[in-house]
C-alpha cells in the first residue's frame, strides 16, 4: 500500500496492466495447453473435489506436483463462463507489468521518468514467454508476481542497506513462490547470493532464509506431509535417489531435452533466441533481451577499463548478480525457456538501467536529463519489442468455447482407464462418482503390488454403474500410441461386442471410449487396434 500511497499514479498503471492482460487473453483465445489437458485442470479438480486418494495419477507422475498453484485457475475457469474465464486470468497475469513499473522506479531511482518507464513496460509487455502465458493456466506467470515484488523489496533502499522489514517480506513473497513451483528455487538462491554484497551480509541471509523458509513451508509443507505420508517422499516422485521412495524408480527424473550440448552451445542460447532458434522450447520464439542485457554489460567493463573507473552502482552489482546467478542455476538445472519469466521480465528495467549508466559514463551531465539519452532508451525499447515473437501453447477461438458432451452410454459413474497422455482434463466432465486411473504412465510406471497398484485393483472389484472403460486418441502420433497392452496387467481387455464411443477433444483430435471386460470372459474377438465407435 505504501507505494500506492507515495505514487497515487501506481493505481492508474494497475489498472491498465489488468486491463492489458485482460484485453490480450481475449484476443489470443481460449487457453488449450498440453500440460491443461495432462495435469493442470485435474490438480485444481482433485483437490476442490478431494480425489487424490480416489484417482491414480490422470496427469501422469505431474500429477504428484504441488496442486495449490492450479486452484485459482481451474475455479475460475469452472466457475465463470466462456471467455470470462479467461480475461479474469489475463487481468491477474497482466498485474506482472505493474510490478514491473514498481521494479523499475525502485532501480533507477530519480532517473525514472515517463520515457524510462515507457520504455521499461513496453519490453516487458512484449516478453515472448510471459505473453505467450496470459490468460493460460500456467503457473509461471503467476508465481513471477511475488518474485518481482520481492526483487522490489531487496532493492527499495536508495542506501543499498535493505530493511528488515523488506527482507523478511521478501523472503516469505519468493519462499512462497519456490513452495508453489519448485523449478523457481533458482532464484531463491539467486536473491541469497546477491545479499552477499550488501553492508552485514550474513546478518542479511539470514533473516533472508528464515523468511523464505516459511514461504517454502507454507505453500509446500502440507502437500510435502500427504506425499511423505502416501508415497514415503516429500518430493515424490522427484529426487528419488536422495528419498528413495519404494512407489518410484530410483532416479532422478529429469528433462534433458532443452539442455545446452556444451559450454559453447551454452554461451550462444542467449544469440539463438535473437534469430528464432529455440533450443530451450517446444515451440517457436524470439527474444533479445538476454543478448542485449550481454553486450550492454560489455559495452560497460569496456568503458570502465577505458576510464579506469567503476561505472556501476554498488546496487547495479547486486541486481547483475541475482540476474546471472539466477540464470546460470537455471540453465544447469532446467534450459527450459518458460521457467525463465522472472528474470524475462527483470530484463526490462535492467536494460534501461544499463542504458542509462553506459550513457552516463560517456556524458558529463545526468542521462535523465538528456532528450538524446531518452530518445536512445526508447528507441532500443522499440528495437527489442518488434523483434521479439511469442510462443503459441495452443488456443481456441472464444467463438467456440470447449464443452464436450459425452455420449448416453457415458453418463454414469465409471472406472475410466487412461491409455495415452494428455486426457487428465478429461476427468473434471465425467459423471460425478466416477474413478480414473492412468496405466500408460513410462517415467514412474505404477508398481506391482504397490499403494497404487492395489487402489486400481480395488476399484476394478468395486463395479461402478457405468462399467470400466479406456480411453485414448483416436488419432495418434507414431511415437504416442495408446498403450493397450497394460490391460492385459489387470486381466483386461477391450470388449469387441459393444460399440466405442467418441469424445471431442480440445485440441480437435477425438477421445476415443471403448468399454472393457475381464479377458477371461470376452465376448468377441477385438478386430485390430481399435474397435468401431459411434462415429465410424
Amino acid at each position: 500500500m505504501s507505494i500506492v500511497r507515495k505514487h497515487p499514479v501506481m493505481l492508474l498503471v494497475i489498472a491498465g496492466s489488468a486491463a492489458a492482460g485482460a484485453v490480450y487473453a481475449y484476443m489470443a483465445g481460449e487457453d488449450i495447453n498440453w500440460d491443461w489437458q495432462n495435469y493442470h485442470d485435474y490438480a485444481g479438480f482433485a483437490l476442490v473435489h478431494g480425489r487424490f486418494d480416489v484417482d491414480v495419477a490422470p496427469g501422469g507422475f505431474q500429477s504428484f506436483l504441488n496442486p495449490l498453484i492450479y486452484l485459482l485457475p481451474y475455479m475460475v475457469r469452472h466457475g465463470l463462463g466462456a471467455p470470462w474465464w479467461g480475461i479474469a486470468l489475463g487481468a491477474l497475469h497482466g498485474l506482472n507489468l505493474a510490478v514491473v513499473y514498481w521494479v523499475t522506479r525502485v532501480l533507477l531511482g530519480r532517473a525514472a521518468d515517463i520515457w524510462t518507464l515507457a520504455a521499461a513496460l513496453l519490453i516487458a509487455a512484449l516478453s515472448p514467454m510471459a505473453l505467450s502465458e496470459v490468460g493460460t493456466s500456467f503457473a509461471d506467470i503467476l508465481t513471477t508476481l511475488p518474485i518481482l515484488a520481492a526483487i522490489a523489496l531487496m532493492f527499495s533502499a536508495e542506501d543499498d542497506t535493505p530493511s528488515m522489514r523488506h527482507l523478511l517480506a521478501a523472503g516469505v513473497l519468493i519462499g512462497a513462490a519456490t513452495g508453489l513451483k519448485l523449478t523457481n528455487a533458482s532464484f531463491l538462491i539467486a536473491a541469497g547470493v546477491s545479499l552477499l554484497l550488501v553492508v552485514r551480509p550474513w546478518r542479511a541471509v539470514l533473516a533472508f532464509g528464515l523468511a523464505s523458509a516459511i514461504g517454502v513451508v507454507v505453500t509446500a509443507g502440507p502437500w510435502a506431509l500427504k506425499m511423505a505420508r502416501d508415497f514415503g517422499s516429500p518430493l515424490y516422485p522427484f529426487y528419488n535417489t536422495i528419498f528413495r521412495s519404494p512407489e518410484a524408480p530410483q532416479i532422478s527424473i529429469v528433462d534433458t531435452r532443452f539442455m545446452p550440448a556444451g559450454l559453447l552451445d551454452a554461451l550462444a542460447y542467449p544469440f539463438y533466441w535473437v534469430v528464432g532458434r529455440h533450443p530451450s522450447s517446444e515451440w517457436p520464439f524470439r527474444d533479445p533481451r538476454f543478448a542485449v542485457v550481454i553486450m550492454l554489460l560489455a559495452a560497460l567493463v569496456v568503458t570502465g577499463l577505458w576510464q579506469k573507473r567503476e561505472v556501476l552502482q554498488l546496487r547495479d552489482r547486486r541486481l547483475i548478480t541475482f540476474f546471472w546467478v539466477g540464470y546460470v542455476l537455471w540453465m544447469l538445472a532446467f534450459s527450459i525457456q518458460r521457467y525463465l519469466m522472472p528474470l524475462e521480465l527483470l530484463a526490462a528495467p535492467l536494460i534501461v538501467l544499463l542504458l542509462l549508466r553506459l550513457i552516463e559514463a560517456w556524458r558529463e551531465a545526468p542521462p535523465a536529463s538528456s532528450r538524446a539519452a531518452q530518445a536512445v532508451v526508447v528507441s532500443v525499447a522499440l528495437v527489442i519489442a518488434l523483434a521479439s515473437q511469442p510462443t503459441d501453447w495452443m488456443r481456441r477461438p472464444w467463438a467456440d468455447p470447449y464443452r464436450p458432451l459425452l455420449a448416453e452410454t457415458l453418463q454414469q459413474p465409471a472406472t475410466v482407464l487412461l491409455l495415452q497422455k494428455p486426457l487428465g482434463y478429461v476427468t473434471s466432465f465425467l459423471p460425478a462418482g466416477s474413478r480414473v486411473y492412468q496405466l500408460s504412465e513410462l517415467v514412474v510406471p505404477i508398481v506391482p503390488g504397490g499403494v497404487l497398484d492395489r487402489r486400481v485393483r480395488a476399484g476394478l472389484a468395486d463395479p461402478l454403474p457405468g462399467g470400466v472403460w479406456a480411453l485414448y486418441y483416436s488419432e495418434s502420433p507414431a511415437d504416442n500410441p495408446p498403450r493397450l497392452d497394460v490391460l492385459g496387467d489387470y486381466d483386461l481387455t477391450i470388449d469387441g461386442s459393444r460399440r466405442c464411443e467418441r469424445i471431442a477433444g480440445a485440441d480437435g483430435t477425438d477421445i476415443t471410449a471403448c468399454p472393457v471386460v475381464a479377458a477371461t470372459r470376452r465376448a468377441a474377438p477385438t478386430a485390430g487396434l481399435r474397435p468401431s465407435t459411434s462415429a465410424d
